[in-house]
């Protein structure tokens, strides 16, 4: 799928989507969150893929795929096949190089699409992956019926994200609100409710609270690192206020430990008897589970 063939967004939900895509792409987020750019890493990560039944005959879609780490990573230690999308085009170069280094363009490929519309035919791949990213999506419902969609019946979905519970305090919250990325996460049960709403079955779900805790505490040790680097070198990455962020982090530390944010996995299946019968935006006929797209490319066959 190349850029020109991307949805078009205008409004709000384009400044939220450019918001996500300008902040994960830029060198101060690989730099703070390290290659898996969510809590838990990819032991994290390893532990959804159980969950979900992934192995070597597993067509796996990972959505806001970023870098790539975890997509390469379950192709090397679960042999299957793995399709990242992106919405950011340098995410999907990044991703891309990194694929190309390990020795899987086999197995793993990457493309540049959007996450409320994906650029893939109906019922193609046994499980979905989607981590930390949910909550950056504008229209969430959307969202989880595209992942629906793209699922085989019988297949699972893994999401991993952040929660919110009730009000945050007010400099935090307003920072949030400013990024939007975090500011629109859902409680752990309104998650539940996406899911369940988009026609999937819940089968699971786990707290992870203490992986937030430990990302935060990452990402401290790493400003600590980048201010002395700023004052040691010329390489030092572009002009940040690492006071700031500090302050911020101190604030998202308490939230954690107060409850008011966490991070949780949910698992869900697709019902084996779904079937649905509609016309597709692109002049495709989807029918009992299988859809012939016109003029597009999907990256999986």
């Amino acid at each position: 799928m190349t850029a020109a063939e991307l949805p078009d967004v205008t409004g709000a939900d384009a400044d939220v989507k450019a918001c996500c895509v300008s902040i994960y792409s830029t060198d101060w987020a690989r730099f703070l969150l390290g290659d898996s750019f969510h809590p838990g890493g990819l032991q994290l990560t390893s532990r959804l893929a159980g969950q979900l039944g992934i192995d070597p005959s597993s067509r796996l879609l990972d959505i806001a795929s970023g870098g790539g780490a975890s997509a390469i990573h379950l192709a090397q230690t679960r042999g299957c096949a793995v399709v990242g999308v992106d919405l950011s085009a340098a995410n999907v170069a990044a991703a891309e190089r990194l694929a190309a280094a390990a020795g899987l363009t086999d197995r793993v490929t990457f493309v540049q699409g959007d996450s409320e519309q994906l650029p893939f035919p109906d019922s193609s791949v046994d499980a979905v992956l989607c981590e930390c990213a949910l909550c950056t999506f504008p229209d969430k419902p959307q969202a989880c019926r595209e992942m629906a969609r793209v699922l085989k019946p019988g297949g699972r979905v893994g999401i991993s994200d952040v929660t919110r519970s009730g009000s945050l305090p007010a400099e935090l919250d307003g920072l949030l609100a400013t990024v939007a990325c975090i500011a629109d996460a859902c409680s752990y049960n309104d998650y539940r409710s996406l899911i369940a709403d988009a026609g999937l079955t819940v089968e699971g779900s786990e707290r992870y609270d203490h992986a937030l805790h430990e990302l935060i505490g990452q990402i401290r040790l790493r400003l600590i690192g980048a201010k002395v680097l700023a004052t040691t070198t010329d390489d030092a990455l572009p002009p940040l206020d690492t006071d700031a962020a500090r302050t911020m982090l101190r604030c998202a530390t308490d939230a954690v430990r107060r409850g008011q944010l966490g991070y949780a996995t949910f698992m869900a299946v697709k019902s084996r008897s779904a079937e649905q019968t509609a016309a597709t935006p692109d002049g495709g006929v989807i029918s009992s589970g299988t859809v012939t797209p016109q003029g597009r490319s999907t990256g999986i066959s």
